[in-house]
């Protein structure tokens, strides 16, 4: 566990589904990791193909790997900023 706190960790989309049919997991991995590489821990999703678009988090995790030092994507930001109640 050590190690993972000593590497820059970003918390970010991971595409998945079918073509022209996204579906996003919302990951913790290394920030010099290709996208669809090996994951540290799923946080969350996204599935922007609905109506509303269905988000789900594990708020209790991404506090924690912020606290850590991970840091989110733009985007994973702004959906955080948008529907997260505990980190706002």
């Amino acid at each position: 566990m050590l190690n993972l706190l000593l590497k820059m960790l970003k918390i970010r989309l991971q595409r998945g589904g079918k073509v022209h049919s996204p579906f996003y997991r919302i990951v913790v991995t290394e920030h010099t990791a290709p996208p669809q590489s090996k994951i540290i821990e799923k946080v969350g999703t996204y599935n922007p193909t609905t109506s509303p678009k269905e988000v789900s988090f594990d708020e209790e995790r991404i506090a924690y790997w912020m606290a850590v030092g991970a840091k989110p994507s733009a985007t994973v930001e702004a959906l955080i900023k948008k529907n997260c109640k505990l980190l706002k």
